[in-house]
């Protein structure tokens, strides 16, 4: 038990809590409607937005996962710079335009916008399924995070002995939630990102220093771990991989249900445009994270005895943990372990009260009880809150971590099915809802076609085209089965029996 960053962990951590618990009478609002439990009022402005959706989009499984997956892979994993870079500029033109409309009519989740624009409950039935789906490996995967640094801590043992602390944080992370909504997490998210700046910043100066330089470092990575490996013969090598791997995962981002509730919280389009031009600085952030990875390969740590158990037990996710401990005193260790599981319980509670706002109003308003009341709804997404986080706890506890992470992959296949009749929706009336919900079934058997092919260990499916091998991330190819699908149908379908006299939005709505 490594007592001293034990003890600076847990007492961050109950400061926490005790804001989780406060953000209730942050800004006060009343706690029984969904727009002020599940999006904050709709109040938050630049600065908190700011926090909320980097705490939002940059998890504690990032902080482990892109630094295990170059540790693991090596260059590949970089994908993650380009993806951040290219995803504000379409956050700053297309979701200020959904923010507009589901601001002017209610709207809390892209369900409802999906409602609206087609008329077509079953469509977005399609869209709440998958964000509920997509979201569940996430929210695990936060547990995961936590879990790691509760290992690296030094907590061992068998059973209900080995998981009572994670236990313990799902139950603090179901309070609070429960009773503060989406404010606890905006508040909390204020300090996890200067605990992870601090701690990141730090060890970019302070590891360097103890190896002896970047030189030695990168010296010290074996050289197809440095960069792509390129085209030869008929093939693109890992090119294809990396720039679709970026794109796809850009396009898939802010589809995610957790996503689209930072940005739907905000107070004004502005507030997201701004956010567009200032998040970068979390790819500036993420750029260092991820040389954490070859740092780690520079140290050595995986041959250090006194980290065995640990690469055992958790395998490359256990690189950045390792790592800290080897080159910083315990006190800051202690410091960079909360910020990791802080980073955990932002994007779980915001994930779980995303995935609530989609099941009680695209699922349990539409189907179940058309007439509850504002008071019923807000209560029945509460509890689906805790519904969630619970089953992300028993799947973290009763299954292998390797088969959370394979179906993880399936999360950006899925959620990138829902971005015709999302985000193109935006701009178009064209497309046909009955030809949308078809070409989102195409896309999401295809997707998982693909995966499956792969046995769920990858999401880089090959194709052949005009004699060359060109591999690439399955959601983009699935995704562009669905576009063609959806915009063939769709010009058929309008011809015979348009929808458009269903569309409840007009064109000042997005203005």
């Amino acid at each position: 038990m490594r007592w001293t960053a034990a003890i600076v962990c847990v007492a961050l951590f109950v400061l926490i809590t005790a804001l989780g618990f406060m953000a209730a009478r942050w800004r006060r609002g009343d706690l029984a409607l969904l727009h002020e439990w599940g999006l904050g009022g709709r109040r938050f402005g630049t600065f908190i937005a700011w926090f909320l959706i980097g705490g939002d989009l940059y998890t504690a499984y990032t902080f482990i996962a892109i630094p295990a997956l170059i540790y693991g892979a090596g260059a590949i994993g970089f994908f993650a710079i380009p993806y951040t870079i290219l995803v504000y500029p379409i956050l700053y033109v297309v979701f200020p335009r959904l923010w507009a409309v589901c601001n002017r009519h209610g709207y809390v989740t892209t369900a409802d916008f999906v409602r609206g624009r087609f008329g077509n409950g079953w469509l977005a039935l399609a869209v709440a399924i998958t964000g509920i789906i997509a979201t569940m490996p996430y929210i695990a995967l936060q547990l995961v995070g936590i879990q790691v640094v509760i290992g690296a801590l030094g907590v061992v043992g068998h059973g209900v002995l080995h998981d009572l602390p994670l236990i313990v944080a799902f139950v603090i992370l179901a309070a609070f939630t429960y009773t503060s909504g989406l404010r606890a997490p905006a508040m909390i998210a204020v300090v996890k990102d200067v605990l992870i700046y601090i701690a990141v910043i730090a060890a970019v100066i302070v590891v360097p220093i103890e190896l002896g330089g970047y030189g030695k470092i990168f010296a010290a990575v074996p050289a197809a771990k440095l960069i792509l490996a390129g085209p030869k013969g008929p093939t693109l090598g890992s090119y294809g991989a990396y720039a679709t791997l970026a794109l796809g995962s850009a396009l898939a981002l802010f589809l995610y249900p957790h996503s689209a509730t930072g940005i739907l919280s905000a107070q004004n389009g502005g507030v997201i445009r701004r956010n567009a031009a200032m998040l970068p600085a979390y790819s500036f952030l993420l750029g260092l994270i991820a040389l954490l990875g070859f740092m780690a390969i520079a140290a050595g740590i995986a041959k250090s005895p006194e980290f065995a158990d640990g690469f055992k037990q958790y395998g490359p996710s256990y690189a950045v943990p390792a790592l800290f401990l080897a080159t910083f005193p315990g006190w800051f260790t202690g410091i960079a372990f909360a910020a990791i599981a802080i980073g955990a319980l932002v994007p779980a509670a915001i994930m779980s009260i995303a995935t609530a706002n989609l099941f009680t109003r695209n699922i349990y308003r539409e189907f179940i009880k058309r007439d509850c009341t504002a008071g019923e709804e807000t209560a029945m997404a509460k509890l689906i809150s805790l519904v969630v986080k619970l089953g992300a706890l028993f799947f973290v506890i009763f299954l292998p971590l390797t088969y959370a992470v394979q179906f993880q992959l399936l999360g950006g296949i899925w959620i990138i099915q829902t971005l015709p009749a999302v985000m193109i929706a935006l701009y178009t009336r064209f497309l046909n809802g009955w030809a949308l919900l078809i070409g989102w079934l195409c896309g999401i058997v295809s997707g998982t076609w693909m995966a499956a092919s792969l046995h769920f260990r990858g999401s880089i499916f090959v194709i052949h085209l005009f004699g060359t091998a060109i591999p690439g991330y399955a959601a983009l190819w699935s995704l562009i089965i669905n576009i063609v699908v959806s915009f063939v149908l769709s010009a058929v379908l309008n011809t015979l029996a348009s929808d458009r006299h269903k569309d409840a939005t007009a064109m000042k709505d997005y203005a």
